[in-house]
Order: structure tokens, then C-alpha cells, then sequence
């Protein structure tokens, strides 16, 4: 199901009448105004209408402003206005997500691509509600979630610190230790998280939505699953008698590949009759879609580049000519074969350690094939006059 604002024809012709009606009152209107009103009437019939989203913040960088910010509903802006520290934690988790989206499906037919200086960051490919939608959503809100959890431990906001329930003493399979340095408050981080993230699908009650908010929650979870017990020895000669602990988050790359493999067994979904929640497209599924990822439509092919559908084709890009699997020229072809070019690649070698403490590497060039997809081809018949 997408989702996009629309403007009928009755609206447009309304307002061309208005236009038309004030340049009518001037007698002495120039001929640029018309052309002006024209011009604009233009835009709005042609503009491709994509709603912009909060995942434009990691563009602004250091000049997020809050009433700058295009995509933000009204609860996301004032949480803004209220936390403008936290918002510069999103900008930067903000990047790091989107890499982290692009390195999971960097070999892949849709790679994550973003679009420069565009308020949606994706284009149209994320009003479909299929499974690159899904994933981009929870690794976007995970992204979120580990963000401000980071910040909160690195004593950078003045609203959150550390987890201060970890006190006390506890034990695990190696036995007794106690509570002590600072825990990252995962918890915090995923209250403002939910508050933030999903503010905007709270506004709409539709298969999507719903589709999101779940999506949402996945990738929060995902993040305080890979929470693990750092710890410290105290004792005679590292004797580990004494242990202190702490509770940290993992390197998102986990997160992101926990999420990459949930991407893969995604599950079908249709919003049932009350709109309250989904049943499984598939009937014979068996099994809970609580920490799936869900989607509802399905995806297409990105073989070739298609404005409608926010696909930018594979034509030009690097694939592997001897793998067989996605990365592979065939698959990542479509088909359509591969051009080999070759190329002088510098890299480092014959490094040897100098003392101290420095380690000196000889340029060494080597010439490699670099297989490309090839641009998809006009039938002839269209070439005929």
C-alpha cells in the first residue's frame, strides 16, 4: 500500500482559476507573470510527491535546527525543540545506519543507494511496502536506539547517564560479581526511540503503518539482544577472585547482520478486517511474527532503472564473474552480460616494522579484470522509424 499526498484535478483547475482571476484584475500585468503562474502550475502537476522523512537529519550534520528539519510530524519536532542534544546523537547514528545498510547489501541488486540533497533520502523505493522498505525502517530505528544509548553512556546528555539500576551484586556462569562501572542504559535509549521514530505512524491508522511500527520494534529489540556482561578482574596477580561488571552494547555490525538475516525469511502480511493487526499472507505459516520483519507488498526486481518505482537499475555496476550467488555477474545482471575493463590497482605490500615504532610499506601495482553490468539493451524495433 503507498502512501502520498495527492491533489485532484478539481483543486488544480481551482486554483489555475484564482491564478487566472488575479493576473485578470491588473491591466497592466507583463506577460512574464502569466508565464510565472504557468510555470508554477507545472511544478505542482509534475513534482513526483514523496513525503520526507526524519532519516534526512544525518545529511544536516552539525545545523540540525529544528524547524529545519523536513518530515518531522509535530510530536518528532517538539521532542526536538526539547532535546536538541539528543538530535545531534541521531545525525551521527544517522549515518552509521545508512552505511551499515549499504554494507549489508552492498552486493546486492538494491544496494541501499540514497539520493544526494533529497528530503526522502531513498526516493520512491520506500513507498512500496516491501522488504527493503522493512529493513530500512528497523535498522533505522535501531540505528536510533544505539545512538542515544551511546551518548547517554559517554556522559554527552544532561537528561540520561548511565543504566543506574545495575547495582549490587549478581552472578552469572562463572560465578558471583558485582554491579560497578557504567552500564549502557539500553532501556532509555529505547523509550525515546519508540517516542521519536514512531510518532509519525501513529497518525495513521493503515496496513503500512502498521507495517512500520512493527518494523520499528524489531530493530530496537535487535539492539538489546546483543547486550553483553563486560567485566573487570580484581585479585592477586589477575586472579579474577573479584569481578566488577557491566552491562554494553555490542558492535552494530551485529545488529545489522541479526537484521540483514531477518531480511531474508521477511514474512508476507495483510492487515486484517478491524485494522488492528496482520494475518500471514502464506497459510501455512506456523510460528509467531513477533521479532520477524514483515512486508506487504512485494519487491521488484531493480534489473532496470524505473523512476516510478525509485529503481536505479544495475547497468554499470562491479560485479564477481566467478560466484554464482547474488553478487555474481549473471545475477546481478539480470542477464544482460558484462563489460571487462583493466585496471592498475596500487595497494601496499612488503611492509616490515621499523623500531620505534613505525611500519614502512612499499607501493606495489597490480593489474586486475573489473567486470561491470552491462546497460540494458533498446529492442531494435524501437529504433525503427
Amino acid at each position: 500500500m503507498k502512501r502520498r499526498n495527492t491533489m485532484t484535478s478539481t483543486g488544480l483547475s481551482e486554483k489555475a482559476m484564482r491564478i487566472r482571476n488575479g493576473a485578470g484584475n491588473h491591466h497592466h500585468s507583463k506577460p512574464i507573470s502569466k508565464i510565472y503562474f504557468i510555470f508554477i502550475l507545472l511544478l505542482l502537476i509534475f513534482t513526483p510527491i514523496v513525503d520526507s522523512s526524519w532519516w534526512y537529519i544525518g545529511a544536516l550534520g552539525a545545523r540540525v535546527i529544528c524547524d529545519n528539519i523536513p518530515g518531522l510530524v509535530n510530536k518528532q519536532r517538539q521532542l526536538c525543540q526539547r532535546h536538541p542534544d539528543l538530535m545531534q546523537s541521531i545525525s551521527e547514528g544517522a549515518k552509521e545506519w545508512i552505511k551499515e545498510c549499504q554494507h549489508q547489501f552492498r552486493h546486492h541488486r538494491w544496494n541501499c543507494s540514497t539520493l544526494d540533497r533529497d528530503h526522502t533520502v531513498f526516493g520512491r523505493v520506500m513507498l512500496r511496502s516491501s522488504r527493503e522498505a522493512a529493513f530500512v525502517y528497523a535498522i533505522s530505528s535501531a540505528g536510533v536506539v544505539y545512538a542515544i544509548t551511546r551518548a547517554c553512556s559517554q556522559g554527552e546528555m544532561k537528561i540520561c547517564t548511565c543504566d543506574s539500576q545495575k547495582r549490587g551484586r549478581d552472578s552469572d556462569d562463572k560465578g558471583n560479581f558485582d554491579w560497578g562501572g557504567c552500564s549502557d542504559n539500553i532501556n532509555y535509549g529505547i523509550k525515546f526511540a519508540k517516542a521519536f521514530v514512531d510518532a509519525r505512524e501513529r497518525m495513521v491508522k493503515d496496513a503500512r503503518a502498521l507495517m512500520n511500527l512493527h518494523n520499528n520494534r524489531c530493530g530496537r529489540m535487535a539492539v538489546k539482544r546483543f547486550m553483553k556482561l563486560e567485566c573487570k578482574c580484581h585479585g592477586v596477580s589477575g586472579s579474577c577472585s573479584l569481578r566488577t561488571c557491566w552491562l554494553a552494547m555490542s558492535d552494530f555490525r551485529r545488529t545489522g547482520d541479526y537484521l540483514r538475516k531477518k531480511y531474508n525469511t521477511a514474512v508476507e502480511v495483510t492487515m486484517n478486517q478491524d485494522g488492528t493487526g496482520f494475518i500471514v499472507a502464506d497459510k501455512d505459516f506456523k510460528g509467531s511474527t513477533k521479532n520477524e520483519l514483515v512486508f506487504v507488498e512485494n519487491s521488484p526486481d531493480y534489473c532496470l532503472m524505473d523512476r516510478a518505482a525509485g529503481s536505479l537499475g544495475t547497468a554499470g555496476r562491479v560485479c564477481n564473474k566467478s560466484s554464482r550467488g547474488i553478487d555474481g555477474c549473471e545475477v546481478m545482471c539480470c542477464g544482460r552480460g558484462y563489460d571487462t575493463m583493466r585496471v592498475k590497482r596500487v595497494t601496499k605490500c612488503e611492509c616490515k616494522f621499523k623500531w620505534c615504532c613505525a611500519v614502512e610499506c612499499k607501493d606495489c601495482e597490480n593489474v586486475v579484470d573489473v567486470h561491470t553490468c552491462k546497460p540494458h539493451k533498446r529492442p531494435d524495433w524501437l529504433d525503427v522509424t
